[in-house]
């Protein structure tokens, strides 16, 4: 079955009552999770005295549930009601982080109570993306997936840029312990529009469970052997892996190697950052009009020639454009690949298809990170962002050299789910 583009004018996604409740969920998810990305490092910093090391080790552990349980994520996903599995994550990650300011008046916080605290808040974040990623398809006729990703990628981009500057105003006016129980708040908001969602209708399963391990390597099966899931999953890690590294090094290379300050280099993130906003908003009309094929090379192009500026640059106008075009082209793509992967996927395997994408592109983030930091003493800052430039050129060879460019529509194995309208 392939999916047309419709032509001529679309009821607005916003009048469909449960996805407008899934974008409102993810929002003010992401929108707390800037938070805490700023005040949990801070409250080690200021109120334990944690050296770098165990900073970024706070860090990490956050990404650990992804490389221990990654996979069998997936299995235990399409086993439960999505609903509750998202809202239930939400109240985990409500609740850990509710510990922080109770730890801190019980006279109890430590380092150790943060590493539990983040890794709980990446617990419930992997069992939350997954779900979400998988109830999406029920909630939206297969047609609008593109413009349904692009919306909940819009709210990524623009978190990014606005939420680290609002959160380090309510770190400065609330101090970092209550600037986390604000993030705990947007959780329970979460967790309430998530249970706003109607059921969603269920999805055929065989009569017969099969193992844990059987399930997960069903999964496994379907997406390397897929003509157009297994590229995708190759270049994406790719292109998370470079990422990882730009990530991790963008701020001191500014600083050693451009010589920017701390004002300018916010500015020029923020306007890097924009380059997200910009590709959420065109990935549907692009794909619409050019072809869902060449808009995926289109994209990977970006990112690798934005990733190339990057080494290259000059001072602040070149160090932001390398970031607005990695990030566009990186938006882009996302949009894309989650559509793209939804469609092509059954239903039964939606949560074990996303496990294994976040299982390898969100697995290699520390890798890439720690590798990029280990590599700076005997590359250099310029050295190692020139790798992440050779990866991010990698990663265009595994779509170009599939039936990916070919693609002129998203091509589906089940029925489209029915919107609900309005009353």
């Amino acid at each position: 079955m392939t999916i047309k583009w419709r032509s001529g004018p679309r009821r607005s996604l916003w009048g469909v009552p449960d996805y407008r409740n899934l974008w409102m969920s993810q929002t003010t998810s992401l929108f707390g999770t800037s938070i805490t990305l700023l005040a949990l490092p801070l409250v080690a910093l200021f109120l334990l005295d944690a050296s770098p090391f165990e900073v970024g080790v706070l860090w990490a552990v956050e990404y650990l549930p992804i490389l221990l349980i990654g996979l069998p994520v997936g299995v235990w996903v399409e086993r439960l009601p999505l609903r509750a599995v998202m809202a239930g994550a939400d109240a985990m990650r409500a609740v850990a982080l509710l510990a922080v300011p109770a730890a801190l008046v019980m006279d109890v916080l430590t380092m150790p109570v943060l590493y539990v605290v983040a890794f709980l808040i990446g617990l419930g974040t992997l069992f939350y993306d997954v779900a979400q990623l998988s109830i999406l398809p029920a909630l939206v006729a297969e047609d609008r997936l593109v413009d349904a990703n692009g919306k909940l990628e819009l709210s990524r981009s623009v978190s990014q840029i606005g939420s680290p500057a609002v959160g380090g105003l309510m770190v400065q006016l609330l101090t970092a312990p209550l600037a986390v129980l604000v993030d705990a708040v947007t959780y329970l908001s979460s967790a309430y529009f998530v249970l706003r969602i109607r059921k969603p209708p269920p999805v055929d399963r065989p009569a017969a469970r099969n193992s844990l391990s059987q399930d997960i390597r069903e999964g496994v099966r379907f997406v390397f052997r897929h003509p157009l899931v297994r590229p995708l999953l190759l270049c994406a890690t790719l292109a998370e892996l470079a990422s990882a590294i730009i990530l991790a090094l963008q701020v001191v290379y500014a600083t050693d190697v451009l010589f920017m300050s701390p004002a300018v280099i916010g500015v020029a993130l923020a306007a890097g950052n924009g380059g997200g906003v910009l590709g959420a908003l065109v990935a549907e009309p692009f794909a619409r009009r050019f072809g869902t094929g060449t808009a995926f090379v289109v994209s990977i192009v970006l990112f690798a020639v934005g990733s190339a500026i990057l080494p290259m640059s000059i001072g602040p106008v070149t160090f932001a454009s390398g970031m607005f075009v990695a990030y566009l082209g990186a938006f882009i793509f996302n949009v894309l690949q989650v559509s793209l992967c939804q469609a092509v996927t059954p239903p039964h395997l939606l949560g074990r298809m996303n496990s294994v994408f976040r299982f390898a592109t969100w697995g290699v983030m520390p890798l890439g990170a720690a590798g990029g930091g280990l590599l700076v003493d005997h590359l250099g800052l310029t050295g190692v962002f020139w790798i992440a430039a050779g990866l991010g050129a990698l990663a265009v060879l595994p779509p170009l050299l599939s039936a990916i460019p070919k693609l002129r529509d998203v091509v589906s194995h089940h029925e489209p789910a029915a919107e609900t309208p309005v009353d």
